[in-house]
């Protein structure tokens, strides 16, 4: 690694950290998220193994994207919350079908990955597909972007999941 990108990587990490000075959190302090190992893409390929996530995120961009997610947006920090993301991303025409038809395997995985049990299924669905019409009624809904799309659908199902299925 050259000089001026371990220049670049330190200046970068110390303004992300001297942002998180400035927040404010009711949460004691060192109880959030280790932007090494809980953020970025490295938590999400490597949940479970906390040195892979290290070594990931480190050499994805030395750490500057989990460190300003942890410090910015640090309930985005669950690797569980990253692979739904992914999940939606990568299957949203299929889910989409799947939520115009009101079943599926992939609507059915999507709740799942939202902790949601399969006796709560339905009333999430309904909600999901309510919401799903209202979205795609939207002006200008069809010139977003596929991730725009995924991201809608997901907020959607996180939506209706934590109405349905909590409990």
């Amino acid at each position: 690694m050259s000089r001026a990108l371990l220049k670049l990587a330190a200046v970068a990490i110390a303004g992300s950290l001297s942002f998180s000075a400035f927040a404010q959190s009711s949460a004691p302090t060192g109880s959030g998220p280790n932007p090494f190992s809980d953020c970025g893409i490295g938590a999400a390929l490597f949940p479970d193994t906390a040195w892979a996530a290290v070594t990931s995120n480190v050499i994805w961009d030395v750490g500057t994207t989990a460190v300003t997610s942890a410090t910015m947006s640090p309930q985005t920090c669950s690797a569980q919350k990253v692979k739904t993301a992914l999940f939606i991303r990568d299957t949203y025409e299929q889910l989409a079908e799947d939520v115009a038809r009101g079943e599926g395997k992939h609507l059915v995985t999507a709740l799942e990955m939202f902790q949601c049990g399969e006796n709560q299924h339905g009333a999430a669905i309904g909600q999901i597909r309510a919401d799903m019409g209202k979205a795609v009624a939207a002006p200008g809904y069809s010139e977003q972007q596929h991730l725009e799309h995924a991201g809608q659908l997901y907020n959607i199902i996180e939506k209706a999941a934590s109405r349905s299925c909590s409990a």
